[in-house]
Order: C-alpha cells, then structure tokens, then sequence
C-alpha cells in the first residue's frame, strides 16, 4: 500500500496506523511504486495550493489508478484533493475525482474545528463495519467538501454547519477526519479499508 509523500504531515502516523490495521506500507512519491502499489492513500495536514502543485507529477498516475479502480483513500487534506476545486487561497483545482467544491467552515465557529466530534451515519458502506452512529473521531480542519452528489456521503458531523465527514464513490474512500487519531473508532476503520484492499 502507497502513502503518498506530496509534501504534507502526518504521514508516519497514518503509515503506523494502516500497518496495525495488517498493510505492508510505504511512504513514495514515485509513479512507479504508486503503479505497482495495491492501494494508494493520500494523508493530509496543510493548505491545498501547495499541496496540488506537489501532486502534480503524480497525478496521471493516480487519475489512471482510479480509473483502473484501484482503491484510493483520502484523509483530510487527502479527502480535499479528490474534489473539483477549493476556494481556500483562491479558487484551485483539484483532482476532481468527486465533483464538488471545498469551502470554509462558517465564520460562527472557531476556525479551525480541532478535536473529537461525532459521527453521524448516513448510510451503511464496508468502511464502518463495526463503528456505532455518533461515535467520536478526531477533527482538525478549516474547510469542508461540498459534493455535487449526496449519494457520496457516507457520513456527516455538526461543527456550524452540517458536513460530510465522510464520503464513498466506487474505488474511492475518504474522511475529512483523521482516523489514525481517532483511536478504536479510526483504526477499526483503518481495518475495513485493509479488508476491502484485500479482497
């Protein structure tokens, strides 16, 4: 399984977090460990701008992996990347993997949300096998995804306003959380995602 590098934090503790969960993992930004990768996960801390300009030379890769169905999996800014644009720093493209914008959270709350917050299930997905309706996961972000299609969301949380936390399409998975902080709740989706992997 590829974690991708692109430049952004977190990713020694996704990769400890997906290895606990069974995966052999390896952090790479080479297109060719990211062709011959099982799966491919994008971690994320930091702004979007850089983090597309980073992705750059690898996103052909990871467009045709999706394609190719391989399972993709978004964690935070990762979640971000997979939409069409966002508007923080101007209005920025992203893979467009999901259509839809990310926007900020609304100016009534603290900015960024940084903490546990609950989980609300919208509908049953392979991902939250075993995870109970309002289970607490750990949030640390200043935007959210707006998807085109509801049918994408999986699961959604109040913080101002009420976001998907969660989204599914086909080969691609994606939380705005971070579930490896997210203690049992995180790894046993951590878990799910190895199992769909190895199916």
């Amino acid at each position: 399984m590829a974690v991708v590098n692109y430049g952004v934090g977190n990713l020694r503790s996704i990769k400890r977090g997906l290895e606990k969960s069974g995966a052999t993992v390896e952090i790479t930004h080479s297109p060719e460990d990211l062709r011959n990768s099982d799966a491919i996960v994008l971690p994320g801390v930091g702004a979007f701008a850089p983090a597309v300009k980073n992705m750059a030379p690898i996103a052909d890769v990871v467009a045709e992996a999706m394609k190719n169905g391989k399972p993709i999996f978004g964690v935070c800014l990762g979640l971000q990347l997979l939409f069409t644009r966002s508007s923080e720093g101007g209005l920025i493209r992203g893979l467009d993997f999901i259509s839809g914008d990310i926007v900020k959270l609304p100016e009534n709350v603290k900015i960024p949300q940084m903490g546990w917050n609950t989980l609300n299930i919208v509908q049953s997905h392979l991902l939250l096998e075993g995870v109970k309706d309002s289970s607490y996961v750990y949030f640390v972000h200043s935007y959210y995804p707006q998807p085109s299609d509801p049918e994408v969301i999986v699961a959604t949380t109040e913080y101002g306003v009420r976001f998907p936390s969660m989204v599914a399409k086909k080969n691609l998975f994606a939380t705005q959380f971070h579930p490896e902080k997210s203690s049992k709740t995180g790894l046993n989706i951590l878990k799910n995602f190895v199992r769909i992997v190895k199916r």
